[in-house]
């Protein structure tokens, strides 16, 4: 698709989410049409012609550093294009819309546009296939576990919308490739790089568990659910704080831990956890989520003086929070319990009206108290589907 049809495409979808007079609809409306307008504002902006993929900041940054990659991991010192990563934030995005408002557009969207560019990082070399870290016209790059998580349960979203067999037998590709990195070492476990194995990671693991999920649920495979189970615990009994249930990152294989906590492996523990409790309906796990789910929202949020009062704000980085909000979304469908999701809500809408800088783009401070000029793709790409998800919370 042509960038500048693209362009005509998605400025329609947000003139018509905005159609509607109804306050509590219009409201809602008025998050998809933000969610709308970063997708094409970041597909206009960040756009990499050559290749069809997108630059890693906006406006480039000649000197970035990627700081994600697995020690001794190559830097791209010309790099042309985004790594995989933040990437597949613009994959979530555009099925967190179509999901929301049921357009075929965004599904055309995803298909002549995100998804031929993700292509471009399948490595069909080595096997088990999966997508690796750089685009292969580059050359081989790290394989990470947690990158093809993402990818997977995105797939495992795509195939649920649209019954396209393709997306579930991509996903269970991914799987087949992000199992192969389970082994006895340390009693189980998924490691986090394929070709750095010094590490299990709960961001490796706790996605798989959900991945696993998300395939039972459409398959009915029971190998399925039993891999969920296990991994689940593996991950529970390793990484797990147990004087406030939130995650660690990762445990090294002599055994000591990387007590360092992020909110997405929290926020994917959770739901996992719910995950599991709606199969099962073990309240054990039900209490394992509302127990990490309180936890976290102790540790990761802070009181912040914006605009002369104290506001609760999420203080990690924008994706990682995402993340968390899939879970505590997952949640409150169950206990519908609200606080978890409406500060998030509220820190988003906050940083949307007084935060963007003049190309449209956010920081990764919500709260705007800090500010960079080279704006991350995954920073931006996340709240696409941030957006989506908090439509319906007041």
């Amino acid at each position: 698709m042509k960038l500048k049809n693209l362009s005509i495409l998605l400025c329609s979808c947000l003139l018509g989410s905005m159609s509607c007079n109804q306050p509590a609809v219009q409201e809602a409306n008025h998050d998809v049409a933000i969610a709308d307008s970063m997708l094409n504002n970041i597909l206009t902006k960040y756009n990499v012609e050559k290749y069809g993929l997108l630059q890693e900041t906006y406006p480039v940054n000649p000197h970035n550093q990627v700081t994600y990659l697995a020690e001794g991991a190559e830097q791209k010192r010309e790099q042309e294009v985004s790594f995989l990563w933040p990437y597949s934030g613009m994959l979530s995005g555009g099925i967190a819309l179509y999901k929301t408002t049921g357009d075929a557009r965004y599904l055309k969207v995803l298909e002549e546009r995100i998804l031929p560019g993700l292509e471009l990082y399948w490595d069909n070399m080595r096997e088990p296939f999966c997508y690796q870290s750089y685009p292969m016209f580059n050359g081989e790059s790290d394989r990470f576990y947690d990158d093809n998580d993402w990818l997977a349960i995105d797939f495992c979203d795509l195939y649920g919308l649209t019954q396209d067999k393709k997306y579930l037998e991509k996903a269970e590709a991914l799987y087949k490739y992000i199992f192969s990195g389970w082994d006895d070492v340390l009693g189980g476990g998924i490691y986090w790089c394929e070709q750095k194995k010094t590490s299990k990671n709960t961001c490796s693991n706790a996605p798989a568990a959900v991945l696993c999920m998300k395939l039972y649920n459409l398959t009915k495979n029971p190998d399925y659910l039993a891999q969920a189970k296990k991994t689940y615990d593996w991950t529970k009994q390793n990484l797990r704080d147990p004087e406030d249930c939130v995650y660690w990152d990762n445990v090294r294989l002599n055994g000591s831990v990387d007590k360092a906590k992020y909110t997405y492996n929290s926020g994917q523990m959770i739901q996992a956890g719910v995950l599991l409790y709606q199969e099962s309906g073990d309240e054990a796990y039900l209490k394992d989520a509302q127990e990490t789910a309180q936890g976290a929202y102790q540790r990761f949020t802070e009181m912040r003086d914006v605009d002369g009062k104290e506001t609760r704000f999420y203080t990690a980085s924008p994706w990682f929070n995402v993340i968390l909000l899939r879970g505590l979304t997952a949640l409150y469908e169950i206990d519908k319990n609200p606080e978890y999701i409406r500060t998030m809500a509220e820190n988003a809408r906050y940083a949307w009206n007084h935060t963007r800088d003049e190309n449209g783009f956010l920081d990764n401070d919500w709260t705007g108290i800090k500010t960079k000029k080279h704006k991350w793709l995954l920073d931006n790409a996340c709240m696409i589907e941030l957006f989506c998800e908090i439509s319906n919370i007041k």
